[in-house]
């Protein structure tokens, strides 16, 4: 009912001013009907996106997923920057659906610590992709999906001048992930935590 009154509102000020009596009224349910039309059409299409992506999200009994892990560096840092791409551990085969929107996995005795249902949001479709796939066997994955990156090596030092300060950077290459992918970070943590990085250093 408020709606209605809304629309008329609108239609009355809408440069309708020199209608009257029946004329005003049927302009007003004339505008009414095209509003409630275009809502209709907006709602239509917005369930049909929804279907799409809930249909383009949904796995079947049997199927192989790959589980979606975040990589974090053995650092203590402020903020996310560079943070480091997700990677993906599997595949595993879909043992039943829970819900609507959650899956149980087949998991292996390594993650026996793991739940292993798993909402679809942290389930990927399984196409061999050697640059993001890992095996579960070659890192220690902690309860909430998580594990420690190891460095590779340096590839390139800089110096930040912070006021009257000179900051030290190095640029990480970290393992299971691409060059392009290396961070910068501050070389004090990465001498405290890596110190093996540095011992070429003189």
């Amino acid at each position: 009912m408020g709606v209605d009154v809304d629309l008329l509102s609108v239609g009355m000020t809408s440069g309708n001013a020199g209608l009257i009596g029946p004329d005003l009224v049927e302009d007003a349910e004339a505008k009414i009907r095209i509003a409630r039309e275009r809502l209709q059409t907006a709602q239509s299409r917005q369930k049909s996106y929804a279907d799409q992506r809930r249909r383009d999200l949904e796995f079947q009994v049997g199927e192989h997923v790959l589980l979606k892990v975040s990589p974090s560096r053995g650092i203590k840092r402020f903020g996310l920057r560079n943070k480091l791409s997700p990677r993906f551990v599997g595949p595993f085969e879909i043992l039943e659906r829970v819900g609507t929107v959650a899956y149980r996995l087949a998991l292996p005795p390594s993650l026996a610590r793991v739940h292993n249902v798993f909402h679809v949001s942290m389930l990927r479709k399984y196409i061999p992709d050697p640059s993001h796939v890992i095996s579960p066997t070659s890192i220690q994955l902690r309860e909430d999906l998580s594990y420690e990156e190891a460095p590779m090596r340096i590839l390139a030092r800089e110096v930040k001048q912070l006021r009257n300060r000179s900051i030290p950077y190095v640029k990480v290459q970290w393992a299971n992930h691409e060059e392009r992918e290396a961070t910068w970070e501050l070389e004090s943590s990465m001498r405290e935590s890596y110190p093996h990085l540095f011992s070429g250093d003189v």
